[in-house]
C-alpha cells in the first residue's frame, strides 16, 4: 500500500470512529442521554409584590405633671420648738427629757403637715415627644422566573426557569420503545 492509500485509509477509520461515538449527546448517570439545545427566546416573568417600608411619625404632645410646691422648712422648726417648749412644761425628772422630745417630734410634724396643707402641689404641663412606628406601602415588580424558549433538532419547546440560561440549555433526551 502506497502513502496515499494509507493515509486514506486512516482518515476513513477515524471518520467512522468519531460517527460511531459521536452521537446526539452523552449518556449520563442512570443511562439518560443528555444534549444541548439553542435558546431562541428569553421572557422575564414579573410580578407586582407589595412592600412595605417603616417610618418613624412623631409629634409633641402636652401631659399633665404633678410639680411639688417649694415648702420651707420653717413651719416644721418653728413647730418642733413649741412642741419640745410644752413638753418640758410636761414632766419632771427623767419623764421631763422623754416628753421634750417627744413634743419636739409631735411639733414637727404637725408644722409640716400644716404647712403642706396651705401650699397644695401645683399641677402643669409639659410638651413631649411622642413616636410610633407606621408603615408605608409601595408597589414594585420582581423577576420571578423566565419563560425559556430553545430549539432542539428543528423544533421548539419552552420552559420556565429560575434564571437565565444563556444561549444554550442542557436538555434531556428520552427514548422508548413503541409498543406493538
Amino acid at each position: 500500500m502506497n502513502k496515499r492509500h494509507k493515509t486514506l485509509l486512516t482518515a476513513l477509520m477515524l471518520s467512522v470512529t468519531a460517527t460511531a461515538t459521536a452521537g446526539p449527546g452523552r449518556w449520563g448517570q442512570g443511562g439518560a442521554l443528555y444534549d444541548y439545545a439553542r435558546v431562541v427566546r428569553v421572557e422575564p416573568l414579573v410580578r407586582e409584590v407589595r412592600v412595605a417600608t417603616p417610618r418613624q411619625e412623631c409629634w409633641e404632645e402636652t401631659v399633665p405633671v404633678r410639680r411639688e410646691a417649694h415648702h420651707s422648712a420653717t413651719p416644721m422648726i418653728l413647730g418642733g420648738i413649741i412642741g419640745g417648749v410644752i413638753g418640758n412644761q410636761m414632766g419632771k425628772g427623767r419623764g421631763k427629757d422623754v416628753a421634750t422630745v417627744a413634743g419636739t417630734i409631735l411639733g414637727g410634724s404637725i408644722g409640716r403637715d400644716i404647712a403642706h396643707e396651705n401650699h397644695p402641689a401645683d399641677y402643669g404641663t409639659v410638651n413631649r415627644e411622642r413616636c410610633r412606628t407606621v408603615n408605608e406601602y409601595y408597589t414594585e415588580e420582581r423577576v420571578s422566573g423566565y419563560r425559556v424558549t430553545y430549539r432542539y433538532r428543528g423544533e421548539e419547546f419552552t420552559t420556565r426557569m429560575s434564571r437565565d440560561p444563556g444561549e444554550r440549555i442542557r436538555v434531556r433526551i428520552r427514548v422508548e420503545p413503541v409498543g406493538y
